[in-house]
């Protein structure tokens, strides 16, 4: 059945499989975005091998179709992005709503919703997520995680580029919703929307969330060493850690215009010529690697820029957040804790503006927000243990 046929019939689940022995959970989710087929195709893919070779789940994996109706037009999105849509009052209008009465995305948001928490509440172990995504330029794949050290952990298993601050440079993704319940997310840029790479991309990476979130053993997948080296060969160079460290918002209004020929990883200069809009050129604020160029007419970014992480610092990063120092970044001058939102500080930037903005990223606070001249910077929740270990 085509992503078209699923849109179509307004198939949710595209599959799931439960094992006879209780375990974990791995939930995968394609086409998000309706003119990403990709990840869709992989899942169904695997459906039909784990179905063929009988392998031996433990626990349970779902693979769940995102924007039915934009796949069904083939349209990124039909009103609003799906993948920017998960803000608290979306949240809560859509399932204050009726079902019958909401439309295009509020009615995609309430469905996904709904048939996620019935996933949360039947787990039986720790819960993995894994939203499978395709960029319109070309390049080699990639992961983005939000700045947990178990987000980290798990991403580390999947032989490619894993790029920190992207998911936090944008509002009311999947992921930051999924995130912020407890749960370990990963998102994952297979390639190229039409690509049939990037399906095999989809592909290999799932099958590795499959051994490494433990619903399968690795001796019990039979092509698992040759999924390792499709990922591998495609990388090349890149391995490790990247963190983003520039994204361009864009609104249709800007008439924004890509250059032509820009892939994801390209290196790029400070200043360089990347893009048009109605204002004149744009040009890069520094130098690093593009990411996720927008060729495509339906978007709210233009491009991002990320640099490389030195090893060291994430290992610091990892010790100082295990001390609990994460917690503790309130006691300096200057900066306080949000009366209201629990793993988010607002800084005073006159008192603390000696305090460079890294300290906080080591720290884990990536998402960062002007709000009436005060810097208001988040960390993601259950950084290193689960909800219940809290």
């Amino acid at each position: 059945m085509t992503p078209r046929d699923l849109g179509a019939r307004r198939q949710r689940v595209i599959g799931a499989v439960r094992g006879e022995t209780a375990g974990p959970t791995l939930v995968c989710t394609g086409s998000l975005h309706g003119d990403e087929p990709s990840g869709v195709l992989a899942l169904q893919r695997i459906l039909r091998l784990l179905e063929e070779h009988q392998l031996p789940i433990r626990g349970e994996f779902v693979a769940l179709a995102g924007n039915l109706s934009a796949m069904v037009a083939d349209e990124r999105y039909l009103s609003d992005d799906l993948n920017r849509h998960w803000s608290p009052d979306n949240i809560r209008r859509a399932r204050e709503t009726e079902l019958e009465t909401l439309s295009d995305e509020d009615r995609e948001l309430r469905e996904l919703l709904d048939a996620l928490h019935e996933l949360f509440e039947r787990s039986g172990g720790e819960l993995h997520f894994l939203d499978l995504h395709t960029s319109s330029a070309d390049g080699q794949p990639f992961v983005c995680i939000g700045d947990t050290l178990r987000n980290r952990r798990f991403a580390e298993k999947f032989c490619v580029p894993v790029i920190l601050g992207l998911e936090e440079q944008i509002d009311g993704s999947l992921l930051e919703y999924v995130n912020n319940l407890g749960y370990i997310t990963v998102g994952v840029e297979g390639g190229q929307h039409r690509a049939e790479t990037s399906v095999d991309h989809h592909e290999a990476v799932v099958w590795l969330a499959l051994v490494s979130a433990g619903l399968l053993r690795e001796s019990e997948v039979p092509e698992i060493d040759t999924y390792r080296q499709r990922l591998r060969r495609v990388s090349r160079d890149l391995t490790g850690f990247m963190e983003v460290r520039h994204r361009h918002p864009i609104e249709p209004a800007d008439e924004f215009a890509m250059e032509e020929g820009f892939t994801n990883f390209q290196h790029i200069r400070a200043g360089q010529l990347l893009a048009h809009d109605r204002v004149g050129e744009v040009h890069a604020a520094e130098g690093g690697r593009i990411l996720l160029p927008l060729y495509q007419g339906l978007g709210s970014d233009g491009f991002f820029i990320a640099r490389d992480v030195n090893s060291f610092w994430l290992r610091l990063s990892s010790g100082l957040r295990r001390l609990g120092l994460d917690r503790a970044l309130h006691w300096l001058p200057g900066v306080r804790r949000h009366p209201e939102r629990e793993g988010t500080l607002i800084i005073d930037t006159h008192l603390a503006r000696w305090f460079a903005l890294e300290v906080f990223h080591l720290l884990g606070y990536r998402k960062r927000r002007s709000v009436e001249g005060k810097l208001v910077v988040s960390r993601r929740l259950f950084d290193h243990r689960p909800p219940e270990a809290d």
